[in-house]
């Protein structure tokens, strides 16, 4: 197949970016592999971002949890490791999306010792305990798998291994019901173009954004669930999001094949 998006229309306009900075700005929050759209931000994005934040003494809050979850053809760059960024970067991690245990709500933060202390404070305040049996389990695993690096039996690379060929299978799916996938670059979501189905939802409450009204229609009718993207964006954003919907392709093969049949069986009512 031939996907009809790729990532190279997703950027950052430089100038409409330098414009968000001046001296009164504190900080910028990045995510990269990026959940919605999946895009994996490249070195020179990744700097660019990086000489605003130095020339305004901007903080960095980077919000890496899907690092692992990188395709081929792509690679995970921290903004951290570019120079200068060290100082003023704090990166954000997550277990649950590392190990596939997102029923865990464990993660770290890395950053410079100014910054992290404040992150104590709050912490300390804002939790009564923490979880020290998963605390030792997901230690126990990141040492395992550092040991692991580079070796088939890695789970930080298996994963993606495993997922490329999900995300790919789901590609294959989408397509053939009309709708346009969004290939991602990295993560385990999946933005669908339903444009094309063209599908008339003018029986629902008009004050919502279309691709509202298309999951809630979707789930009802044909039993399949997605999450609107415009849940991501802001209100003059709606506009650019409302025909995608986002689906998740970190699911058994047998939920695969169930989605491609009621696909298959795609008639509008």
């Amino acid at each position: 197949w031939q996907p009809t998006h790729l990532f190279a229309d997703w950027f950052l306009d430089p100038d409409e970016l330098a414009g968000k900075f001046n001296s009164k700005t504190k900080a910028i929050i990045i995510n990269t592999p990026n959940n919605p759209i999946g895009k994996v931000f490249t070195k020179d994005e990744l700097q660019m971002i990086a000489d605003l934040c130095i020339k305004h003494d901007t903080l960095c809050f980077s919000d890496e949890v899907y690092e692992w979850l990188v395709y081929r053809g792509h690679q995970h760059v921290k903004i951290a490791t570019l120079p200068g960024m060290w100082d003023r970067t704090v990166t954000i991690g997550s277990a649950g999306k590392t190990f596939s245990v997102t029923g865990w709500k464990l993660g770290w933060s890395i950053g410079p010792e100014q910054l992290m202390k404040h992150l104590q404070t709050v912490m300390q305040n804002s939790l009564y305990t923490c979880p020290t049996p998963l605390q030792e389990a997901v230690a126990q695993g990141l040492l395992l798998n550092y040991e692991l690096m580079d070796q088939p039996e890695c789970y930080f690379t298996s994963l993606a291994d495993e997922l490329e060929g999900k995300r790919d299978r789901l590609a294959d799916i989408v397509e053939e019901a009309g709708m346009t996938p969004v290939i991602p670059e990295g993560g385990y979501f999946m933005l669908v173009d339903v444009t094309a189905l063209n599908q008339d939802l003018s029986h629902m409450d008009e004050d919502e954004a279309y691709d509202y009204k298309f999951v809630k229609w979707m789930i009802k009718e044909k039993k399949l669930a997605a999450i609107p993207v415009t849940a991501f964006v802001g209100e003059e954003s709606t506009k650019d999001f409302e025909k995608y919907i986002r689906l998740c392709f970190i699911k058994q093969d047998s939920t695969l094949d169930a989605a491609r049949s009621i696909l298959k069986s795609w008639t509008k009512v």
